[in-house]
Order: C-alpha cells, then structure tokens, then sequence
C-alpha cells in the first residue's frame, strides 16, 4: 500500500543502501558520486601502497619458488606433448598434427625459458593460460562422467589455482620498484 502523497519519508527508515545512490537533481554533469564510494576508493588507494611498500622487489638472478614450478609445468608439458607425439598417442582416435605439436611444444619451452629469466610478461602469459586450462577444468567437472575424470579437474584446478596465487605475489615484486638507499 503507497503512502499518502502529503506524508513524508523519514530518511532514517530508509535502507542503508540508499546512501550510496545517485542524487537524481545532481545530474550528469555532476557524476553523482557521493562521499562514500570516494572514501571507500581512498581506502583501497591507501591499502595497495601499504601492501606495494612491503613489497621487496625480485633480485637480479632471484627464482622464487613459484617460478620453479611455473617453469617446470610448463618445461614438462612441452616435452611430454612431443613425447607423446613420437609414441603414436591419438586423440578421439587420431594423431595430432605434427605442427600443432611443435608450436605448442615450443611455446611452453619458451615460457618456461622466459619465466626464469624473469621476464613479467612470460609469466603474465603463463598465467592467461593457467586461468584458461583452470576454468575449463572447473567447467569439466559438471561433465566428469567417472573417479578418474572427478580427481583430474579437481586436481587441475586446486594445484592451478594455487599457482595461479603464488605468481600474482612474485608479479607483484616483480614490478615493485627497486630501493635505493640514501647515503
């Protein structure tokens, strides 16, 4: 039932989320946001340089343990895709493509080889498939038909998702600036 047109709301029985909506007469010109979404903003401003302050950036030569894995995951299945390939392995009953095999094979040792370098964008594209392979992992699992198929996604996706997490940290010092210290 609608309130009579002479009453009027109280502001204090209105829900808290109406703090955070845009005053219509401000108008466009204004972009209506309000004191709260800027604090929240500045907050998480303030937090990301508490966080990048901490940060210690990777020293020259420096392979954290993440980039170990990172870079044997991938050296590993470069070389088990071309192992695989020379053993006569068939997919749905037919065998690979002997380029597809080489560019992927390549690819991964590539990666591999950039990661330990350290290289950020290597390890940024590893990380693009690493999501990639993890959420059709995750997608998998609503079609995984026995134990074994239930015990591979979920397999991919806990130990790619915790890989994926540990490389988002050494990105992060990767990128952290170097500290100078001041005679």
């Amino acid at each position: 039932m609608a309130p009579p047109d002479d009453a009027q709301a109280d502001p204090a029985d209105e829900p808290e989320t109406t703090a955070l909506r845009r005053d219509p007469a401000a108008g466009p010109a204004s972009g209506g946001h309000l004191a709260a979404s800027s604090t929240r903003k500045a907050r998480g401003r303030e937090r990301d340089e508490q966080i990048r302050a901490g940060l210690e950036p990777l020293a020259p030569g420096e392979h954290p343990p993440a980039i170990i894995v990172a870079a044997t995951v991938a050296a590993a299945l470069g070389i088990a895709n071309v192992a695989l390939f020379a053993s006569g392995a068939e997919i749905d009953g037919r065998s690979p493509g002997a380029a597809g095999v080489a560019a992927f094979a390549l690819l991964m040792l590539g990666m591999a080889l950039g990661m330990l370098r350290g290289s950020y964008w290597f390890v940024l594209a590893f990380e693009a498939l690493l999501s990639a392979t993890v959420v059709v992992a995750a997608l998998s699992l609503m079609v995984a038909s026995n134990a074994l198929a239930l015990v591979l996604c979920v397999g991919i996706v806990g130990l790619g998702g915790w890989l994926f997490w540990k490389l988002v940290r050494v990105m992060a010092r990767m990128q952290a600036p170097s500290r100078r210290l001041d005679p």
